[in-house]
């Protein structure tokens, strides 16, 4: 594979500051003159038009002189004026040639390198000074070179060559899928000497802190010259693991008219478009030709959008995971994996997937609310008793399912199954916690031979399963709540919890509920007790207690004392949606001893109909000299925040002597599962359920 390029005189200066010349490219490859009987020839319009637009798109030309004296020529970096007839002007880059003037080179060859081919011109000066030179372009020229893709020269990509404990830093020249070039900075902080051609070596390719490419890489070729050397590297891989090998893949879809996606080459400035062939909501493979192929395995591209249709479009971002040859077809298969994506872009994606499959399905569409709430209380989700709770605030009820059923906010999504209008299944989630999501309102009814309420559980799994692992999904821990005597969520939830048998794979917390009644009026502790934000030391207590009563996850839900990093706080984010989420931990301390920990949760009405997050969790640590009329003190100070006739209270653990000397309303299971467990539950489900994801 022939190798012309020149290194622009901005590039070398910034390689070389102190000096005031800088050398050309010398030209190594003298057989490639030889090749010119076998060429093919180029005519002369096709030559006026490859000039024309190297000058449209402010590209250059390489001028290759010989000298009398020495075996190899030079190149020198050119810009080509517009040309009209069969005259040719074309500017110097920088003093150059002014530079070697004297020194006896001759003009040799016109040559035009479009990264994939090499055209030689063997034109004939008119005239030739220190600021430019024109030649008379002959009747055609010779496509001496076809290489087997089309190189692409990079711009302001920085090189970190790593191995065995030295690091060589260098920039990005030029870029193929199947090899790179990348320029070794003279001031490299480890000796080049150091670096061994035959061990395969880690290589960074970053746009400042940005990590465009990290792999393995092995060393082709390297080049020394005056100015420094360069390093040929290929990725030893074609294939990368970005994700952990799963059972259950979510099913992969071929749409037609097919959608296309298209990106910014994060290597060099150049729009790049191609059609996906198939794809799932965790990515996607397009096809390329062999010659024109710009996708490299690990390689990141920061921001991609797929176009549906020509009018809906979504964005990623995403990474190369492999590249397989159809040697038959002289195309390859690029797979792509989405990194991460927005939570309304990634439920568009499913919705496109969804109705691929049935156009029944619908995620977090705008749902018409007297539709829903005839499905509520047709299907009994809203139930006399709940309906008793919530009716005196239906009001506040309606507007809070109206912004997250209408206006379709980043912490809320939604899953229906609906056929003319009429809702037959439904499932619904909310951001609960920093890392948490909440499954709740999960219904359905019969329709002909569907199962509504399984097709939206199993829309909600694969949406889970491919979403988790962005991290702008905020989605470590998906929970639920369900009474204890409910078959179908303790035969699917509780049945896998039990089956893992593993607390910190997918954990079960039996709560008493029940709602409490006391007075809003602040009342005062006894003496010697004493309510206040939960220290440190003392949450630290709590997680001790939880650890040993359950062993689960709950305090990796609540992230109690801890700071999110990076992001903004969830309570922040649902503030500026127009919603309102947050929870505080207090500390009921008795005669110094720390009886319980109260956890108040706060959140719009009705988010949960059981107004579960509009609770105060109750911590049982030490009960010994505990009495509930303490305990009903302490929920009376906090209840003040709630404007609720009946504050929920969720009371652990459930076997507390305390708390059985009280009648309770009913008893509630909590469910977490970490989502590195999500792929163990949905083949739970294929087993037990016959549910199918293809």
């Amino acid at each position: 594979m022939a190798k012309l390029r020149a290194l622009g005189t901005q590039n070398l200066n910034a390689i070389s500051k102190e000096e005031s010349f800088v050398p050309p490219w010398m030209f190594r490859h003298q057989d490639l003159i030889n090749k010119l009987e076998s060429a093919i020839q180029v005519n002369q319009k096709r030559l006026i038009n490859t000039l024309n637009y190297i000058h449209f798109t402010e590209g250059s030309v390489f001028i290759y002189f010989s000298h009398p004296k020495y075996e190899e020529g030079i190149l020198v970096k050119a810009y080509p004026e517009p040309c009209i007839g069969d005259k040719l002007i074309c500017r110097w880059s920088g003093n150059t040639f002014s530079n070697l003037q004297s020194d006896g080179y001759s003009f040799q060859q016109l040559i035009i390198a479009d990264g994939q081919s090499i055209l030689l011109v063997p034109g004939r000066i008119q005239r030739i000074n220190a600021e430019s030179l024109t030649i008379e372009l002959p009747t055609a020229g010779y496509d001496i070179c076809e290489r087997k893709a089309r190189r692409y020269i990079c711009q302001d990509i920085q090189a970190d060559i790593i191995q065995s404990g030295i690091q060589i830093e260098g920039v990005l020249v030029d870029f193929s899928p199947f090899a790179f070039c990348v320029r070794v900075l003279p001031e490299t902080s480890s000796p080049f000497a150091w670096f061994n051609v035959e061990v395969p070596t880690i290589v960074h390719l970053r746009k400042g802190k940005q990590i465009l490419f990290s792999g393995l890489c092995r060393c082709i070729r390297q080049i020394n010259d005056i100015i420094g050397r360069e390093i040929v590297l290929a990725p030893v891989e074609d294939t990368i693991k970005r994700f952990r090998s799963v059972k259950i893949r979510n099913p992969r879809f071929r749409m037609n008219p097919p959608p296309s996606i298209s990106f910014n080459h994060p290597f060099f400035k150049r729009k790049i478009k191609r059609e996906i062939h198939d794809a799932s909501n965790t990515g996607f493979s397009v096809y390329e030709d062999i010659k024109e192929g710009v996708l490299m395995p690990g390689m990141i591209i920061p921001e991609l959008t797929i176009k549906y249709a020509g009018a809906l479009e979504i964005k990623c971002k995403a990474q190369v995971i492999y590249r397989q040859e159809k040697t038959e077809e002289e195309k390859f298969r690029c797979g792509l994996a989405i990194l991460d994506m927005d939570m309304r872009e990634f439920s568009k994606l499913n919705q496109i997937l969804n109705f691929t499959k049935d156009h029944r399905n619908h995620i977090s569409n705008k749902v018409d609310m007297d539709a829903l709430w005839e499905f509520f209380f047709d299907t009994g989700f809203i139930y006399p008793k709940k309906y008793s709770l919530i009716q005196s605030y239906r009001n506040d009820f309606k507007e809070t399912y109206r912004k997250l059923y209408q206006e379709n906010p980043e912490i809320a999504r939604h899953f229906t199954y609906e056929k003319n209008g009429r809702i037959y299944g439904h499932m619904s989630m909310v951001r609960a916690y920093e890392h948490t999501w909440l499954i709740q309102h999960h219904a359905g009814r019969s329709m002909e031979k569907k199962l509504p309420g399984l097709e939206v559980l199993r829309q909600a799994m694969l949406f889970l399963h491919g979403i988790y692992h962005m991290p702008s999904a905020k989605m470590d821990y998906v929970m639920c709540y369900y009474s204890s005597d409910n078959k179908f969520p303790d035969r699917t939830f509780g049945g896998f919890a039990r089956e893992l048998d593993n607390p910190q794979g997918c954990s079960l917390d039996l709560f008493h509920y029940m709602p409490y009644h006391g007075s809003s009026s602040k009342t005062r502790l006894p003496e010697g007790s004493s309510l206040e934000e939960s220290s440190l030391l003392e949450l630290w207590k709590l997680e001790n207690f939880y650890k040993y009563h359950s062993g689960g996850l709950l305090m990796n839900v609540l992230n109690l004392g801890q700071k999110d990093s990076g992001n903004e706080s969830l309570e922040k984010v649902a503030k500026l949606l127009g919603f309102m989420r947050k929870w505080k931990a207090y500390s009921l301390v008795n005669k110094d001893k720390l009886n319980a920990v109260l956890i108040v949760n706060q959140s719009d009405l009705g988010v949960n109909l059981s107004e579960l997050l509009n609770c105060i969790m109750i911590f049982m640590i030490d009960s010994e000299g505990l009495s509930w009329e303490l305990l009903s003190s302490a929920v009376s100070e906090l209840r003040g925040v709630y404007d609720l006739n009946k504050v929920p209270l969720l009371i652990y653990p459930s076997d507390d002597p305390v708390i059985n000397a009280i009648p309770y309303d009913k008893q509630y299971q909590m469910w977490i599962l970490d989502m590195h467990h999500s792929n163990q539950f949905m083949q739970f489900m294929q087993r037990k359920f016959r549910m199918r994801y293809e």
